[in-house]
């Protein structure tokens, strides 16, 4: 008919163990040090698979790279420990650390070539009708330009005269009060 107190006990321990294996992996994977953690390893993979082109053939280099990213990581995760917008942000950053230290691959490059290509060819058409513009643009304000030029050479020089004119009249007065 019914279970037994032993099986009932039996089924409900097994549930709780079940339950707290469940909780255990939950927390793992939303935990910001074992978040940390993966990150760290898979970017340790990354990087020892790629060392070589990345860094050449030293491995003093590609280590010390290493180990200044694994003391940044360290670093950062005493700090965020229980935050987990902190260790979204750490893992962002670490995730920005690795890229910087991949090289592109052919087909990123590829792609930023064409990119490149691309902004060119469109790019060209309003370049030539800026030129253009500034062209007309010149030619526009050579007239004017001129005109303004010719006009204080005019003034300079009429300035210049008056100014003479009174210099030799001021030498008059001065000589004929002299003279009386």
């Amino acid at each position: 008919m019914g279970q037994s107190t032993e099986e009932l006990n039996s089924e409900i321990a097994g549930t709780r163990q079940a339950l707290s294996s469940d909780l255990d992996a939950l927390q793992d994977k939303v935990s910001p040090s074992a978040i940390i953690e993966r990150r760290k390893a898979e970017a340790r993979g990354r990087l020892s698979g790629i060392k070589d082109s990345v860094m050449g053939s030293s491995s003093a280099a590609t280590s010390s790279v290493g180990d200044t990213a694994h003391g940044a990581v360290r670093s950062a995760e005493s700090s965020v420990q229980g935050s987990p917008l902190a260790a979204g942000l750490v893992a962002f950053g670490t995730g920005l650390l690795v890229a910087a230290l991949v090289p592109a691959s052919a087909t990123e490059a590829k792609a930023g070539q064409k990119l490149v290509d691309t902004a060119k060819e469109h790019g060209q058409p309003v370049v030539d009708q800026a030129k253009a513009a500034g062209q007309e643009l010149a030619e526009g304000l050579k007239g004017p330009a001129t005109d303004a030029v010719q006009e204080v050479k005019d003034t300079a020089q009429q300035s210049a005269g008056r100014v003479q004119d009174q210099g030799q009249s001021s030498v008059e007065n001065v000589r004929s009060d002299h003279q009386v």
